[in-house]
Protein backbone atom coordinates (compact mmCIF):
# COMPACT_ATOMS: atom_id res chain seq x y z
CA UNK A 1 0.00 0.00 0.00
CA UNK A 2 1.25 3.46 -0.89
CA UNK A 3 -0.76 5.35 1.77
CA UNK A 4 1.66 4.90 4.71
CA UNK A 5 4.64 5.62 2.45
CA UNK A 6 3.03 8.84 1.21
CA UNK A 7 2.21 10.02 4.72
CA UNK A 8 5.73 9.25 5.91
CA UNK A 9 7.26 11.02 2.91
CA UNK A 10 5.12 14.11 3.50
CA UNK A 11 6.08 14.18 7.18
CA UNK A 12 9.77 14.04 6.28
CA UNK A 13 9.23 16.70 3.59
CA UNK A 14 7.47 19.00 6.07
CA UNK A 15 10.14 18.36 8.70
CA UNK A 16 12.86 19.27 6.18
CA UNK A 17 11.04 22.45 5.13
CA UNK A 18 10.67 23.45 8.78
CA UNK A 19 14.25 22.59 9.70
CA UNK A 20 15.74 24.52 6.77
CA UNK A 21 13.51 27.55 7.32
CA UNK A 22 11.69 27.00 4.04
CA UNK A 23 8.22 26.20 5.42
CA UNK A 24 6.99 29.80 5.68
CA UNK A 25 8.64 30.70 2.37
CA UNK A 26 6.69 27.96 0.59
CA UNK A 27 3.39 28.62 2.38
CA UNK A 28 3.63 32.35 1.66
CA UNK A 29 4.47 31.71 -2.00
CA UNK A 30 1.32 29.61 -2.39
CA UNK A 31 -0.70 32.12 -0.37
CA UNK A 32 -1.78 29.16 1.77
CA UNK A 33 -4.93 29.63 3.85
CA UNK A 34 -4.91 29.23 7.62
CA UNK A 35 -6.28 25.68 7.52
CA UNK A 36 -3.46 24.45 5.27
CA UNK A 37 -0.82 26.24 7.37
CA UNK A 38 -2.18 24.53 10.49
CA UNK A 39 -2.03 21.07 8.89
CA UNK A 40 1.48 21.64 7.51
CA UNK A 41 2.87 22.87 10.83
CA UNK A 42 1.14 20.12 12.79
CA UNK A 43 2.73 17.46 10.58
CA UNK A 44 6.17 19.05 10.52
CA UNK A 45 7.09 20.49 13.91
CA UNK A 46 6.95 17.32 16.06
CA UNK A 47 9.21 15.55 13.58
CA UNK A 48 11.74 18.29 12.84
CA UNK A 49 14.54 16.01 13.97
CA UNK A 50 13.69 13.70 11.03
CA UNK A 51 14.21 16.45 8.48
CA UNK A 52 17.36 16.88 6.43
CA UNK A 53 19.68 19.78 7.32
CA UNK A 54 20.77 20.56 3.78
CA UNK A 55 23.50 22.99 2.77
CA UNK A 56 23.28 26.09 5.03
CA UNK A 57 24.90 28.26 2.35
CA UNK A 58 21.82 27.91 0.09
CA UNK A 59 18.58 29.91 0.28
CA UNK A 60 15.95 28.03 2.36
CA UNK A 61 13.79 26.70 -0.49
CA UNK A 62 16.68 25.47 -2.65
CA UNK A 63 18.39 24.09 0.45
CA UNK A 64 15.33 22.00 1.37
CA UNK A 65 14.61 20.66 -2.13
CA UNK A 66 18.25 19.77 -2.77
CA UNK A 67 18.38 17.86 0.53
CA UNK A 68 15.19 15.93 -0.30
CA UNK A 69 16.65 14.42 -3.46
CA UNK A 70 16.29 14.11 -7.25
CA UNK A 71 12.49 14.23 -7.59
CA UNK A 72 12.26 17.35 -5.40
CA UNK A 73 15.09 19.04 -7.31
CA UNK A 74 13.27 18.36 -10.57
CA UNK A 75 9.94 19.54 -9.06
CA UNK A 76 11.62 22.78 -8.02
CA UNK A 77 12.99 23.29 -11.52
CA UNK A 78 9.56 22.75 -13.05
CA UNK A 79 7.95 25.10 -10.52
CA UNK A 80 10.53 27.73 -11.42
CA UNK A 81 8.77 27.87 -14.81
CA UNK A 82 5.42 28.54 -13.08
CA UNK A 83 5.54 31.97 -11.40
CA UNK A 84 1.76 31.92 -11.78
CA UNK A 85 1.73 29.16 -9.14
CA UNK A 86 4.64 29.93 -6.79
CA UNK A 87 5.01 33.68 -7.28
CA UNK A 88 7.86 35.61 -8.88
CA UNK A 89 10.14 35.68 -5.82
CA UNK A 90 10.18 31.94 -5.18
CA UNK A 91 10.36 31.21 -8.93
CA UNK A 92 13.58 33.25 -9.11
CA UNK A 93 15.03 31.35 -6.13
CA UNK A 94 14.18 28.00 -7.67
CA UNK A 95 15.87 28.84 -10.98
CA UNK A 96 19.26 28.55 -9.28
CA UNK A 97 18.61 24.95 -8.22
CA UNK A 98 21.67 22.98 -9.22
CA UNK A 99 20.71 19.76 -10.96
CA UNK A 100 23.89 18.06 -9.75
CA UNK A 101 24.34 14.96 -7.64
CA UNK A 102 27.29 12.68 -6.87
CA UNK A 103 27.93 10.41 -9.87
CA UNK A 104 27.34 6.67 -9.82
CA UNK A 105 30.29 4.44 -10.64
CA UNK A 106 31.62 3.83 -14.14
CA UNK A 107 31.07 0.09 -13.60
CA UNK A 108 27.33 0.69 -13.03
CA UNK A 109 27.19 2.93 -16.08
CA UNK A 110 28.84 0.30 -18.28
CA UNK A 111 26.46 -2.35 -16.97
CA UNK A 112 23.48 -0.13 -17.90
CA UNK A 113 24.88 0.44 -21.40
CA UNK A 114 25.44 -3.29 -21.94
CA UNK A 115 21.91 -4.15 -20.75
CA UNK A 116 20.31 -1.56 -23.02
CA UNK A 117 22.42 -2.05 -26.16
CA UNK A 118 22.97 -5.80 -25.85
CA UNK A 119 26.71 -5.63 -26.50
CA UNK A 120 29.82 -5.35 -24.29
CA UNK A 121 30.88 -1.72 -23.82
CA UNK A 122 34.40 -2.48 -25.05
CA UNK A 123 32.95 -3.79 -28.31
CA UNK A 124 30.99 -0.56 -28.90
CA UNK A 125 33.41 2.03 -27.56
CA UNK A 126 37.22 2.01 -27.75
CA UNK A 127 37.24 4.60 -24.93
CA UNK A 128 34.71 5.24 -22.15
CA UNK A 129 35.57 7.91 -19.56
CA UNK A 130 34.62 8.51 -15.97
CA UNK A 131 31.46 10.67 -15.70
CA UNK A 132 32.01 14.23 -16.89
CA UNK A 133 28.64 15.51 -15.58
CA UNK A 134 26.11 14.05 -13.14
CA UNK A 135 22.55 15.30 -12.71
CA UNK A 136 19.47 14.11 -10.82
CA UNK A 137 18.23 11.77 -13.57
CA UNK A 138 21.29 10.84 -15.63
CA UNK A 139 25.00 11.34 -16.07
CA UNK A 140 27.24 11.81 -19.09
CA UNK A 141 30.43 10.03 -20.16
CA UNK A 142 32.78 10.90 -22.99
CA UNK A 143 33.45 7.97 -25.27
CA UNK A 144 34.82 7.02 -28.69
CA UNK A 145 32.95 4.72 -31.08
CA UNK A 146 35.16 1.74 -31.97
CA UNK A 147 33.95 1.40 -35.58
CA UNK A 148 34.33 5.04 -36.62
CA UNK A 149 36.62 6.70 -34.08
CA UNK A 150 33.97 9.42 -33.52
CA UNK A 151 33.99 11.21 -30.15
CA UNK A 152 30.57 11.04 -28.52
CA UNK A 153 28.72 11.86 -25.33
CA UNK A 154 26.91 8.91 -23.74
CA UNK A 155 24.05 9.81 -21.42
CA UNK A 156 23.00 7.06 -18.99
CA UNK A 157 20.01 7.07 -16.63
CA UNK A 158 20.71 6.50 -12.94
CA UNK A 159 20.08 2.91 -11.86
CA UNK A 160 16.66 2.58 -10.23
CA UNK A 161 15.73 6.20 -10.92
CA UNK A 162 12.32 5.29 -12.41
CA UNK A 163 11.22 3.55 -9.22
CA UNK A 164 12.55 6.33 -6.97
CA UNK A 165 10.70 8.97 -8.97
CA UNK A 166 7.50 6.90 -9.06
CA UNK A 167 7.40 6.81 -5.23
CA UNK A 168 7.95 10.54 -4.85
CA UNK A 169 5.54 11.51 -7.63
CA UNK A 170 2.89 9.36 -5.93
CA UNK A 171 3.49 11.34 -2.74
CA UNK A 172 3.17 14.61 -4.69
CA UNK A 173 -0.26 13.54 -5.99
CA UNK A 174 -1.24 12.64 -2.41
CA UNK A 175 -0.15 16.10 -1.22
CA UNK A 176 -2.11 17.79 -4.02
CA UNK A 177 -5.28 15.95 -2.94
CA UNK A 178 -4.71 17.04 0.68
CA UNK A 179 -4.48 20.65 -0.52
CA UNK A 180 -7.78 20.21 -2.34
CA UNK A 181 -9.41 18.89 0.85
CA UNK A 182 -8.00 21.26 3.46
CA UNK A 183 -7.60 24.38 1.34
CA UNK A 184 -10.47 24.75 -1.16
CA UNK A 185 -9.37 28.33 -1.79
CA UNK A 186 -6.03 27.07 -3.10
CA UNK A 187 -7.74 25.14 -5.90
CA UNK A 188 -7.27 28.18 -8.12
CA UNK A 189 -3.60 27.12 -8.22
CA UNK A 190 -4.72 23.77 -9.68
CA UNK A 191 -2.27 21.64 -7.63
CA UNK A 192 -3.27 18.39 -9.34
CA UNK A 193 -2.75 19.98 -12.76
CA UNK A 194 0.70 21.20 -11.69
CA UNK A 195 1.71 17.71 -10.55
CA UNK A 196 0.32 16.18 -13.75
CA UNK A 197 2.46 18.62 -15.75
CA UNK A 198 5.50 17.71 -13.64
CA UNK A 199 4.77 14.00 -14.08
CA UNK A 200 4.62 14.46 -17.84
CA UNK A 201 7.97 16.30 -17.91
CA UNK A 202 9.63 13.62 -15.78
CA UNK A 203 8.24 10.71 -17.82
CA UNK A 204 9.69 12.35 -20.91
CA UNK A 205 13.11 12.63 -19.28
CA UNK A 206 13.02 9.04 -18.01
CA UNK A 207 12.80 7.70 -21.56
CA UNK A 208 15.87 8.87 -23.46
CA UNK A 209 14.30 7.75 -26.74
CA UNK A 210 11.92 10.70 -26.36
CA UNK A 211 14.82 13.10 -25.77
CA UNK A 212 16.60 11.67 -28.82
CA UNK A 213 13.44 12.18 -30.85
CA UNK A 214 13.13 15.78 -29.60
CA UNK A 215 16.74 16.45 -30.58
CA UNK A 216 16.14 14.96 -34.02
CA UNK A 217 13.04 17.10 -34.63
CA UNK A 218 14.82 20.21 -33.37
CA UNK A 219 17.76 19.49 -35.70
CA UNK A 220 15.43 19.08 -38.70
CA UNK A 221 13.79 22.45 -37.96
CA UNK A 222 17.06 24.32 -37.53
CA UNK A 223 19.29 22.67 -40.15
CA UNK A 224 19.51 25.91 -42.16
CA UNK A 225 19.98 28.27 -39.20
CA UNK A 226 23.26 30.09 -39.72
CA UNK A 227 25.61 30.08 -36.73
CA UNK A 228 23.77 27.28 -34.91
CA UNK A 229 24.47 23.58 -34.58
CA UNK A 230 23.31 20.58 -32.62
CA UNK A 231 25.20 17.38 -31.84
CA UNK A 232 23.89 14.54 -34.02
CA UNK A 233 22.03 11.63 -32.40
CA UNK A 234 23.59 8.21 -32.93
CA UNK A 235 20.45 6.05 -33.11
CA UNK A 236 22.41 2.79 -33.38
CA UNK A 237 23.73 3.26 -29.86
CA UNK A 238 20.70 4.91 -28.25
CA UNK A 239 17.83 3.26 -26.36
CA UNK A 240 15.39 3.93 -23.51
CA UNK A 241 18.07 4.33 -20.83
CA UNK A 242 21.07 5.27 -23.00
CA UNK A 243 21.50 8.17 -25.42
CA UNK A 244 24.57 8.61 -27.63
CA UNK A 245 25.22 11.87 -29.50
CA UNK A 246 28.14 13.74 -30.98
CA UNK A 247 30.58 15.35 -28.58
CA UNK A 248 30.30 19.16 -28.52
CA UNK A 249 33.67 20.91 -28.40
CA UNK A 250 33.72 24.59 -27.55
CA UNK A 251 33.91 27.33 -24.94
CA UNK A 252 31.18 27.20 -22.25
CA UNK A 253 28.65 29.97 -22.84
CA UNK A 254 29.01 31.12 -19.24
CA UNK A 255 32.79 31.62 -19.51
CA UNK A 256 33.33 35.06 -21.06
CA UNK A 257 37.10 34.84 -20.59
CA UNK A 258 37.26 31.63 -22.64
CA UNK A 259 34.98 33.14 -25.29
CA UNK A 260 37.20 36.24 -25.52
CA UNK A 261 40.37 34.14 -25.61
CA UNK A 262 38.96 32.17 -28.55
CA UNK A 263 38.44 35.47 -30.42
CA UNK A 264 34.64 35.41 -30.57
CA UNK A 265 32.56 38.61 -30.70
CA UNK A 266 30.27 38.53 -27.65
CA UNK A 267 28.04 41.28 -29.05
CA UNK A 268 27.30 39.15 -32.11
CA UNK A 269 26.77 36.05 -29.95
CA UNK A 270 24.34 37.90 -27.67
CA UNK A 271 22.22 39.02 -30.61
CA UNK A 272 22.37 35.58 -32.22
CA UNK A 273 21.25 33.60 -29.18
CA UNK A 274 18.19 35.84 -28.78
CA UNK A 275 17.25 35.80 -32.46
CA UNK A 276 17.71 32.04 -32.70
CA UNK A 277 15.34 31.49 -29.78
CA UNK A 278 12.70 33.82 -31.23
CA UNK A 279 12.94 32.11 -34.62
CA UNK A 280 12.51 28.69 -33.03
CA UNK A 281 9.52 29.83 -30.96
CA UNK A 282 7.73 31.87 -33.66
CA UNK A 283 8.78 30.25 -36.93
CA UNK A 284 8.84 26.61 -35.77
CA UNK A 285 6.68 26.62 -32.65
CA UNK A 286 9.23 24.22 -31.14
CA UNK A 287 11.96 25.59 -28.92
CA UNK A 288 14.63 24.53 -26.44
CA UNK A 289 12.96 25.33 -23.11
CA UNK A 290 16.09 24.91 -20.98
CA UNK A 291 18.39 27.24 -22.90
CA UNK A 292 20.59 28.39 -20.03
CA UNK A 293 24.37 28.84 -20.17
CA UNK A 294 25.03 25.30 -18.93
CA UNK A 295 23.37 23.87 -22.04
CA UNK A 296 25.17 26.09 -24.56
CA UNK A 297 28.70 26.24 -25.95
CA UNK A 298 30.49 28.35 -28.56
CA UNK A 299 32.17 26.19 -31.21
CA UNK A 300 35.67 27.04 -32.47
CA UNK A 301 34.09 28.47 -35.66
CA UNK A 302 31.80 30.76 -33.60
CA UNK A 303 28.61 28.71 -33.95
CA UNK A 304 26.34 28.38 -30.93
CA UNK A 305 25.91 24.73 -29.89
CA UNK A 306 22.86 23.66 -27.88
CA UNK A 307 22.45 20.33 -26.09
CA UNK A 308 20.34 18.60 -23.39
CA UNK A 309 16.89 18.32 -24.96
CA UNK A 310 14.95 16.98 -21.98
CA UNK A 311 12.63 20.00 -21.83
CA UNK A 312 11.26 21.35 -25.11
CA UNK A 313 8.43 23.84 -25.63
CA UNK A 314 5.68 23.63 -28.25
CA UNK A 315 3.25 26.33 -29.40
CA UNK A 316 0.63 25.70 -32.07
CA UNK A 317 0.48 27.89 -35.18
CA UNK A 318 -2.67 29.77 -34.18
CA UNK A 319 -1.26 30.70 -30.75
CA UNK A 320 2.00 31.83 -32.33
CA UNK A 321 0.09 34.16 -34.63
CA UNK A 322 -1.96 35.57 -31.78
CA UNK A 323 1.06 36.28 -29.61
CA UNK A 324 3.11 37.67 -32.48
CA UNK A 325 0.31 40.14 -33.17
CA UNK A 326 0.14 40.99 -29.46
CA UNK A 327 3.90 41.55 -29.39
CA UNK A 328 3.73 43.62 -32.58
CA UNK A 329 0.93 45.69 -31.04
CA UNK A 330 3.06 46.41 -27.99
CA UNK A 331 6.01 47.40 -30.18
CA UNK A 332 3.73 49.92 -31.96
CA UNK A 333 2.11 50.89 -28.62
CA UNK A 334 -1.28 50.09 -30.12
CA UNK A 335 -2.85 48.92 -26.86
CA UNK A 336 -6.40 48.96 -28.23
CA UNK A 337 -5.38 46.48 -30.93
CA UNK A 338 -3.60 44.28 -28.39
CA UNK A 339 -6.79 44.24 -26.33
CA UNK A 340 -8.92 43.40 -29.37
CA UNK A 341 -6.64 40.48 -30.27
CA UNK A 342 -7.19 39.00 -26.80
CA UNK A 343 -10.96 39.23 -27.25
CA UNK A 344 -10.90 37.91 -30.83
CA UNK A 345 -8.86 34.89 -29.72
CA UNK A 346 -11.27 34.21 -26.86
CA UNK A 347 -8.50 34.60 -24.28
CA UNK A 348 -10.52 37.17 -22.31
CA UNK A 349 -14.23 36.58 -21.60
CA UNK A 350 -16.51 38.51 -23.95
CA UNK A 351 -18.38 40.17 -21.06
CA UNK A 352 -15.28 42.18 -20.07
CA UNK A 353 -14.79 45.75 -21.26
CA UNK A 354 -12.28 46.01 -24.11
CA UNK A 355 -11.44 49.67 -23.39
CA UNK A 356 -10.80 48.96 -19.72
CA UNK A 357 -8.59 46.06 -20.74
CA UNK A 358 -6.69 48.32 -23.18
CA UNK A 359 -6.03 50.79 -20.36
CA UNK A 360 -4.69 47.97 -18.17
CA UNK A 361 -2.39 46.92 -21.03
CA UNK A 362 -1.11 50.48 -21.36
CA UNK A 363 -0.15 50.31 -17.68
CA UNK A 364 1.88 47.20 -18.58
CA UNK A 365 3.57 48.55 -21.69
CA UNK A 366 4.40 52.16 -20.94
CA UNK A 367 6.69 51.57 -17.92
CA UNK A 368 8.67 48.92 -19.81
CA UNK A 369 9.06 50.97 -22.99
CA UNK A 370 10.08 53.93 -20.85
CA UNK A 371 13.09 52.05 -19.51
CA UNK A 372 16.67 52.34 -20.61
CA UNK A 373 17.47 49.94 -23.47
CA UNK A 374 19.66 47.81 -21.21
CA UNK A 375 16.70 47.19 -18.86
CA UNK A 376 13.88 46.56 -21.35
CA UNK A 377 12.75 42.95 -21.33
CA UNK A 378 10.31 40.93 -23.43
CA UNK A 379 10.18 38.33 -20.68
CA UNK A 380 9.13 40.96 -18.16
CA UNK A 381 6.54 42.29 -20.58
CA UNK A 382 4.92 38.85 -20.92
CA UNK A 383 5.12 38.31 -17.17
CA UNK A 384 3.20 41.54 -16.51
CA UNK A 385 0.83 40.73 -19.37
CA UNK A 386 -0.08 37.38 -17.80
CA UNK A 387 -0.79 39.12 -14.48
CA UNK A 388 -3.21 41.52 -16.16
CA UNK A 389 -4.94 38.87 -18.27
CA UNK A 390 -5.42 36.70 -15.18
CA UNK A 391 -7.23 39.58 -13.49
CA UNK A 392 -9.53 39.77 -16.51
CA UNK A 393 -10.35 36.07 -16.36
CA UNK A 394 -7.85 34.53 -18.78
CA UNK A 395 -6.88 30.98 -17.83
CA UNK A 396 -3.19 30.23 -17.39
CA UNK A 397 -1.65 28.35 -20.31
CA UNK A 398 1.36 26.22 -19.39
CA UNK A 399 3.06 26.44 -22.79
CA UNK A 400 3.01 30.27 -22.67
CA UNK A 401 4.36 30.36 -19.13
CA UNK A 402 7.17 28.10 -20.33
CA UNK A 403 7.80 30.46 -23.26
CA UNK A 404 7.94 33.46 -20.93
CA UNK A 405 10.28 31.71 -18.50
CA UNK A 406 12.60 30.58 -21.30
CA UNK A 407 12.59 34.08 -22.76
CA UNK A 408 13.78 35.44 -19.40
CA UNK A 409 16.58 32.86 -19.34
CA UNK A 410 17.65 33.58 -22.93
CA UNK A 411 17.61 37.32 -22.29
CA UNK A 412 19.86 36.65 -19.28
CA UNK A 413 22.29 34.72 -21.49
CA UNK A 414 22.28 37.56 -24.06
CA UNK A 415 22.90 40.20 -21.38
CA UNK A 416 25.73 38.15 -19.84
CA UNK A 417 27.45 38.34 -23.23
CA UNK A 418 26.61 42.01 -23.85
CA UNK A 419 25.13 43.97 -20.91
CA UNK A 420 24.19 46.86 -23.23
CA UNK A 421 22.14 44.78 -25.65
CA UNK A 422 18.88 46.38 -26.82
CA UNK A 423 16.48 43.44 -26.63
CA UNK A 424 13.71 45.11 -28.67
CA UNK A 425 16.00 46.33 -31.40
CA UNK A 426 17.46 42.82 -31.81
CA UNK A 427 14.04 41.15 -31.67
CA UNK A 428 12.19 43.55 -33.98
CA UNK A 429 13.39 42.09 -37.35
CA UNK A 430 12.40 38.56 -36.28
CA UNK A 431 8.96 39.59 -35.04
CA UNK A 432 8.30 41.83 -38.07
CA UNK A 433 9.35 39.11 -40.50
CA UNK A 434 7.10 36.58 -38.78
CA UNK A 435 4.18 39.02 -38.79
CA UNK A 436 4.57 39.68 -42.53
CA UNK A 437 4.64 35.96 -43.30
CA UNK A 438 1.96 34.74 -40.91
CA UNK A 439 -0.57 37.60 -40.71
CA UNK A 440 -0.08 39.68 -43.88
CA UNK A 441 -1.60 39.15 -47.36
CA UNK A 442 0.84 36.35 -48.22
CA UNK A 443 -0.35 34.43 -45.16
CA UNK A 444 -3.98 34.76 -46.25
CA UNK A 445 -3.16 33.23 -49.66
CA UNK A 446 -1.17 30.47 -47.96
CA UNK A 447 -4.10 29.71 -45.65
CA UNK A 448 -6.48 29.55 -48.61
CA UNK A 449 -4.12 27.11 -50.29
CA UNK A 450 -4.05 24.92 -47.18
CA UNK A 451 -7.86 25.03 -46.97
CA UNK A 452 -8.15 23.97 -50.62
CA UNK A 453 -5.76 21.05 -50.03
CA UNK A 454 -7.76 19.89 -47.00
CA UNK A 455 -11.03 20.11 -48.96
CA UNK A 456 -9.50 18.22 -51.87
CA UNK A 457 -8.46 15.46 -49.48
CA UNK A 458 -11.72 15.20 -47.54
CA UNK A 459 -14.18 16.41 -50.18
CA UNK A 460 -15.30 12.92 -51.23
CA UNK A 461 -16.41 12.24 -47.64
CA UNK A 462 -18.57 15.37 -47.30
CA UNK A 463 -21.72 14.04 -49.07
CA UNK A 464 -21.75 10.99 -46.79
CA UNK A 465 -21.42 13.24 -43.74
CA UNK A 466 -24.35 15.40 -44.91
CA UNK A 467 -26.45 12.29 -45.60
CA UNK A 468 -25.69 11.07 -42.11
CA UNK A 469 -26.71 14.42 -40.61
CA UNK A 470 -29.98 14.45 -42.57
CA UNK A 471 -30.83 10.93 -41.44
CA UNK A 472 -30.09 11.85 -37.80
CA UNK A 473 -32.47 14.80 -38.15
CA UNK A 474 -35.33 12.50 -39.18
CA UNK A 475 -35.00 12.43 -42.95
CA UNK A 476 -34.53 8.68 -43.43
CA UNK A 477 -34.37 8.98 -47.20
CA UNK A 478 -30.78 9.59 -48.30
CA UNK A 479 -30.33 11.93 -51.28
CA UNK A 480 -30.63 10.14 -54.63
CA UNK A 481 -28.03 12.26 -56.41
CA UNK A 482 -24.80 11.97 -54.33
CA UNK A 483 -22.71 13.50 -57.10
CA UNK A 484 -25.03 16.51 -57.23
CA UNK A 485 -24.80 16.89 -53.42
CA UNK A 486 -21.05 16.62 -53.57
CA UNK A 487 -20.75 19.51 -55.96
CA UNK A 488 -23.26 21.62 -54.05
CA UNK A 489 -21.37 21.15 -50.79
CA UNK A 490 -17.91 21.62 -52.31
CA UNK A 491 -19.01 24.77 -54.13
CA UNK A 492 -20.60 26.21 -50.99
CA UNK A 493 -17.55 25.57 -48.81
CA UNK A 494 -15.05 26.77 -51.39
CA UNK A 495 -17.12 29.90 -51.99
CA UNK A 496 -17.32 30.59 -48.27
CA UNK A 497 -13.60 30.02 -47.85
CA UNK A 498 -12.71 32.20 -50.82
CA UNK A 499 -15.04 34.97 -49.65
CA UNK A 500 -13.55 34.90 -46.15
CA UNK A 501 -10.06 34.96 -47.62
CA UNK A 502 -10.82 37.89 -49.90
CA UNK A 503 -12.39 39.84 -47.04
CA UNK A 504 -9.38 39.16 -44.81
CA UNK A 505 -6.97 40.08 -47.58
CA UNK A 506 -8.88 43.29 -48.24
CA UNK A 507 -8.82 44.23 -44.55
CA UNK A 508 -5.04 43.77 -44.44
CA UNK A 509 -4.51 45.83 -47.57
CA UNK A 510 -6.87 48.70 -46.72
Amino acid sequence: MRGPHNIWRLIRTGATLERTGAMNVVLDAFDAPRSLRFVAKALAKPFMWLGYKGDPTMPPATRALTALGPAYIKLGQVLSTRPDVVGDELAVQLRVLQDKLPPFSIEEAKAEVERELGLPVDQIFSEFSEPVAAASIAQVHRARIAKTGEDVAVKVLRPGIERAFAKDVDAFYFAARIVDIFAPGARRLRPLEVIEHFDGVVQGELDLRLESSAASEFAANTVDDEGFQLPAINWEYSARRVMTLGWADGAPMGDNDAIDAAGHDRTVLGERVLQLFLNHALRDGYFHADMHQGNLKVAPNGDIIAYDFGIMGHIDEYTRRVYAEILFGFIRKDYKRVAEVHFEAGYVPADKDVDEFARALRAVGEPIFGMDASQMSMGRLFSYLFEVTERFGMETRTELILLQRTMVVVEGVARSLNPQINIWQVASPIVTDYISKSIGPKAVLTDLGKTARVLARFGPRLPALVESMLIQQGNTEPPKRPTFWRWIIMTAILSAGASAGILTLTSHIF
